[in-house]
């Protein structure tokens, strides 16, 4: 999709009343081609740095890039509040965010908008050793906007106590909810409270069962088809049977933890910050007791929903060149690690999985490369708040039994229709 084509999308879908020429985009398209070979200290925007991996990093680059210092501008923890400074910052043509950390959906938003330098020409990176789903997950058009910096698959936990091998499918999974039965627990839990959660736990559950929500064109929805409802009704019929817990539909990822590390449940799906805390924690009821697996599919492993952030350049920054190498800096193998090793967040590059002495200190390191590589991004599309919101309220009524699946998928499609129109 050319970019004058995407922000006619985009504007129309979220501002209706506006052309392209009022929103900047006129502005935006010269400012690509403008400050390539800037140099100059440079902020770098991103989340609250709860596990400390950014500073370090930024203070190693300051001490070899005299007159190029990086200043670090933390946000909160909210993703909400992330995005509305971003927002504002952009909107304004502010130049002071040279460097911004975008989660995977809001690319094609601030892409759309003209808001995201290019990343080719003299702004190019090299992805030949990155995994193909975070570029997915950083690309709109077939333009690279942003750089990979962490990425994120979901895993399935299990208890080792209980089972001897994990499920490789869904239907082996449910069948094993016999033995949470027997031990007085509960089968398996996801996230399935009414936010963001579920949308990535439903859209798992499409994708693995061949489906889609938007078509490739991140306009038109696909939902009507069997294989959606065939994904979303395997969520309908596990919550209906038992086999996922009542309770599950309260839960986000840190009650799913909470309930898996206390030995209430044989399976969970969750990301790999899990994994660290419960075999870690004295108080785990399962350190020790417990591993990793795909995400079960039909046939083998599943399609995990693609997590992670990337690093946007600005394309109102005035010191490109900076920014870009600073952008490279986080993808070399030194600190993608360092990102594993002090945040516990997942690499982008494909050769911090394959290391020996890091997989020896983070087993789960195979699994978690085998669920990114099968990853699939959650819709692409610039008007994605719109698409999130219908996903979550009609998977949520289905799940709960106040809508059938038909009519869930129905007024999804609708839904999505209503805010491409």
């Amino acid at each position: 999709m050319k970019r004058v084509a995407a922000c006619a999308v985009a504007v129309g879908v979220l501002f209706a009343a506006s052309s392209c020429a009022d929103q900047g985009i006129d502005a935006a398209a010269q400012a690509e081609k403008q400050n390539l070979d800037g140099r100059g200290p440079i902020t770098y925007v991103q989340g609250k740095d709860n596990s400390n991996v950014v500073r370090p990093l930024i203070d190693e680059w300051n001490a070899t890039h005299p007159g190029e210092e990086v200043t670090f501008k933390e946000q909160s923890d909210q993703a909400d509040q992330q995005h509305e400074d971003l927002v504002q910052h952009f909107q304004s043509r502010d130049s002071g965010y040279d460097v911004a950390v975008v989660d995977v959906v809001w690319t094609a938003e601030f892409a759309a908008r003209g808001w995201l330098q290019p990343l080719e020409g003299p702004m190019a990176i090299d992805t030949s050793g990155l995994l193909p789903a975070t570029v997915a997950g950083a690309t709109y058009g077939d333009v690279l906007y942003a750089a990979p910096q962490t990425s994120d698959g979901a895993l399935l936990y299990y208890r080792t106590d209980l089972m001897e091998h994990p499920p490789t499918t869904w239907d082996e999974l449910i069948g094993a909810c016999g033995t949470a039965q027997h031990a007085g627990i509960g089968c398996y839990a996801g996230q399935y409270a009414k936010y963001e959660g579920l949308t990535v736990n439903a859209s798992e559950a499409i994708n693995t069962a061949g489906g889609s929500i938007l078509g490739p064109d991140g306009v038109t929805p696909t939902m009507n088809t069997p294989e959606v409802k065939a994904g979303l009704q395997s969520l309908v019929d596990a919550y209906r049977s038992g086999a996922i817990p009542r309770e599950s539909v309260t839960f986000q990822e840190e009650q799913a933890r909470q309930a898996f590390q206390s030995g209430d449940l044989l399976f969970m799906r969750n990301w790999p910050y899990a994994y660290s805390l419960m075999e870690g924690q004295g108080s785990s009821a399962v350190s020790g007791k417990f591993a990793v697996a795909p995400l079960p599919g039909k046939s083998g492993p599943g399609h995990s929903t693609l997590g992670g952030h990337s690093a946007a350049i600005n394309v109102y920054s005035e010191h490109k060149a900076t920014a870009s190498d600073f952008l490279k800096f986080f993808l070399e193998k030194k600190s993608q690690a360092f990102f594993l090793s002090q945040g516990s967040l997942a690499p982008v590059r494909a050769d911090v999985y394959d290391d020996p002495e890091l997989i020896e200190q983070y087993p789960y390191l195979p699994t978690l490369k085998t669920s990114i590589e099968n990853a699939v991004t959650r819709p692409v599309t610039p008007f994605y708040p719109a698409v999130t919101r219908a996903v979550q309220n009609n998977a949520y009524a289905a799940i709960k039994g106040e809508k059938t699946v038909d009519q869930a998928a129905a007024d999804i499609q609708s839904a999505i229709a209503a805010a491409g129109s």
